[in-house]
């Protein structure tokens, strides 16, 4: 299953938690706060002033490359 704008941080950490690295470059380096299993990766990308499309798609060409 592909990683949606819908999905929140700690959903996509629990598919590969390799994928923090991805967040971190973003931003993202509370990845472990309230808001990371509260808010959708769209919420978090506004909240962070960073493209929420940008990040979906980095986030799963890393996943896609990890199952090819």
């Amino acid at each position: 299953m592909d990683v949606t704008k819908e999905m929140s941080i700690r959903e996509v950490l629990m598919k590969d938690p390799g994928t923090a690295r991805i967040f971190m470059e973003f931003g993202m380096h509370c990845l472990g706060c309230p808001h990371a299993t509260a808010e959708s990766l769209e919420d978090a990308c506004f909240a962070h002033g960073t493209n929420v499309d940008e990040l979906v798609h980095q986030l799963n060409e890393f996943l896609a490359e990890k199952q090819g």
